[in-house]
């Protein structure tokens, strides 16, 4: 059993990434989406607008979609919103992301992260009519596990950065929340998200940006690393298997990724064939905060919504370096 396609979903950072491209797949399936963002600086504001544009330009007739310039930060604003818009659903997608970031800015992780999703939970407990909450959370609280794949039953109570501890920390507080106050939430381990409209501080974008300005790209750890690189399609897909399944638990945590851990070297020259260059490569230790691999199990999550992966590197990687090659030459020619 599904919920009615007819609900309201407020998506927080509808203009990142994630949001951007979750928030217009339930905009075409027939919901009401209430999108909230800070727009905040951590990078580019100017590709957020773009998102933020395109969704409301692409938006399928009769669609509604409201948005607010709205920090999560701000709880006043957060009730205002939650009181007006009385949402079904909130997927709560807005963070302060960056694995390196948080080492030398750890007080913007405990603001936006750890306060903010106080505040999301606080909204929800307090709603007229609770909604169900689904949450970001992220690989990296799998700190430096070498088994393989990461299962959802590993321990996972040593984080290596301090991002991945303010997303554990999330992980305890929704459980908290939905053990003393029966309000559902579910937790979703995001591995890898690349694809169009994509960040530019990850190393997909980075990558692409040096391989066309000729410039060689830094490869850590000497290029021994393994990712499970996700496409955001598939991503979106199993979003929004868990946000309209009606049979889910009060509280769980589920992984969400490709289940392919990929070899960097590979995903390098997958990228500069898209791209058609020969790439120069500057070899580096490993970084702070970085862990050796990630490998997805996916199987909780099959067994729970139907999820099952389709995008393979050599399909995704196209897409997202045809995307990066238009957008950033038409934005240079601006």
């Amino acid at each position: 059993m599904k919920l009615s396609a007819t609900r309201k979903i407020l998506v927080t950072g509808h203009a990142g990434f994630i949001g951007f491209h979750a928030a217009q797949e339930f905009l075409r399936r027939g919901w009401n989406v209430v999108g909230v963002d800070s727009f905040c600086d951590y990078y580019d504001v100017a590709l957020k607008r773009d998102r933020a544009a395109r969704l409301e330009a692409d938006k399928p007739s009769g669609a509604r979609l409201a948005t607010r310039k709205l920090d999560i930060c701000d709880l006043e604003g957060l009730r205002e919103t939650f009181a007006e818009e009385a949402p079904d659903i909130v997927l709560h997608l807005a963070a302060q992301p960056g694995v390196r970031y948080s080492i030398t800015h750890p007080f913007v992780y405990q603001k936006t992260n750890v306060e903010g999703f106080l505040n999301i939970l606080e909204c929800c407990r307090h709603a007229a009519k609770v909604p169900k909450l689904v949450f970001a959370s992220s690989s990296s609280v799998y700190g430096g596990n070498t088994k393989m794949p990461f299962e959802e039953s590993d321990q996972v109570d040593t984080p290596i950065s301090l991002y991945a501890a303010t997303k554990k920390a999330n992980e305890l507080m929704a459980h908290t929340y939905a053990h003393l106050y029966k309000m559902q939430a579910i937790g979703l381990r995001f591995f890898t998200v690349y694809g169009p409209w994509y960040r530019p501080d990850m190393a997909l974008s980075l990558f692409a940006d040096a391989m066309l300005a000729g410039r060689p790209i830094k490869v850590f750890n000497h290029g021994d690393m393994l990712r499970d690189f996700t496409f955001i399609d598939d991503i979106v897909d199993g979003i929004v298997r868990v946000v309209e399944a009606a049979n889910l638990p009060l509280y769980d945590i589920f992984n969400i990724g490709n289940h392919r851990s990929e070899k960097l070297l590979d995903v390098i020259n997958v990228l500069a064939e898209s791209l058609g260059v020969e790439p120069k490569m500057e070899m580096l230790p490993m970084q702070a905060g970085d862990v050796y691999a990630t490998y997805a199990s996916v199987e909780k999550l099959h067994k729970a919504v139907g999820y099952e992966p389709k995008t393979t590197i050599r399909e995704g990687i196209p897409v997202f370096a045809k995307w990066h090659r238009k957008y950033y030459e038409r934005t240079c020619r601006e």
